[in-house]
Formats: C-alpha cells, sequence, structure tokens
C-alpha cells in the first residue's frame, strides 16, 4: 500500500513525528514534497507555520482573531497558497508528506486534489489524521490508506522508496 497514514495522541506530537521524518529524509538525499506543521508558543494562543518541502517558504497559517474568539483560527487562504507551493514543487518527488487531513480537506479543499493527484500517478502519500478528522478521512479515502504505528513507519518507508 502506497498511501499511509499516522495518528499519534497528544498535542501536536503527529506534526513533530513528520517535520523530523521529513528533515531526515531530506538529509539522506530523498526527493520530498509535501508540507510539515511547525507550531509556535502552544499556549492558548497556538500560531501554525508550514514548511513547504523540500525547499520552499515557510507559511503562517494561522490568523490573530482577538481575545475570546471561538472561531477557528486557520487562514484558509494562507493554506490554499501552501497548497499552490506545494504543487509547484512536486516533480520529482519520492514521497508526498502531508501533515494532516483536517477540517478543509473533509471538507474538499486544502490538500484533499493534490493528495488524489499524487496517487493516481502512484506516488506515496504519508499524512497525518487526528481522531477528529478520522471519519471524514475514511469517507475520503475508504480502505486504501494503512494506518501506521510509528514503530512500523521505518519498514512502510523502506518499501515505499525502493
Amino acid at each position: 500500500m502506497r498511501f499511509a497514514t499516522i495518528t499519534l495522541p497528544g498535542r501536536g506530537e503527529t506534526d513533530r513525528l513528520l517535520a523530523g521524518l521529513a528533515a531526515r529524509l531530506l538529509e539522506d538525499g530523498v526527493a520530498l514534497a509535501g508540507a510539515v506543521q511547525h507550531n509556535l508558543d502552544c499556549g492558548d494562543d497556538c500560531e501554525m507555520e508550514l514548511q513547504i518541502l523540500p525547499d520552499g517558504p515557510v507559511i503562517g497559517i494561522s490568523q490573530k482573531l482577538g481575545a475570546g474568539s471561538q472561531g477557528c483560527k486557520l487562514d484558509t487562504g494562507a493554506l490554499e497558497g501552501a497548497v499552490a507551493e506545494v504543487s509547484s514543487r512536486m516533480a520529482g518527488a519520492r514521497l508526498l508528506i502531508v501533515n494532516k487531513f483536517g477540517k478543509h480537506e473533509a471538507e474538499g479543499r486544502g490538500f484533499r486534489d493534490l493528495i488524489a493527484a499524487a496517487l493516481a500517478e502512484d506516488l506515496p502519500v504519508l499524512i497525518g489524521v487526528n481522531k477528529m478528522n478520522m471519519a471524514s478521512f475514511q469517507d475520503f479515502a475508504g480502505d486504501l490508506a494503512q494506518p501506521l504505528s510509528p514503530d512500523a513507519l521505518e519498514d512502510w518507508l523502506a518499501q515505499v522508496l525502493a
């Protein structure tokens, strides 16, 4: 299976795992495309940034909503800009890493079409999925995606990058 998910408990754990993995793979010379998330100052008002792989910009995807706001702080325009940046860097990639299948993807936007296009071209895809969006992800992927534990990740990578 060339489509896999990773879900770790704990706020930001999946983000840290994917960012560390991407850094290691890039250091090893693996051609990557995608985006990994870095969370800054994760108190009550966490700021999110996407690092575009392999060599793209870091794009802030949070918007400041002000004290007492309850709405989503995702800057959807910045996210769509990040998707465009990733799309422009797909040529020659051996693996697509996407930080998250989130609410935006569940609604049919964000990285959703890029993931489908990569799979259609037989490019392996690794994506973070949190429990809150798992049902929407399963509606999107059906039984095509293989859930991985951190221990199984290296074996999966060895298979798809061979």
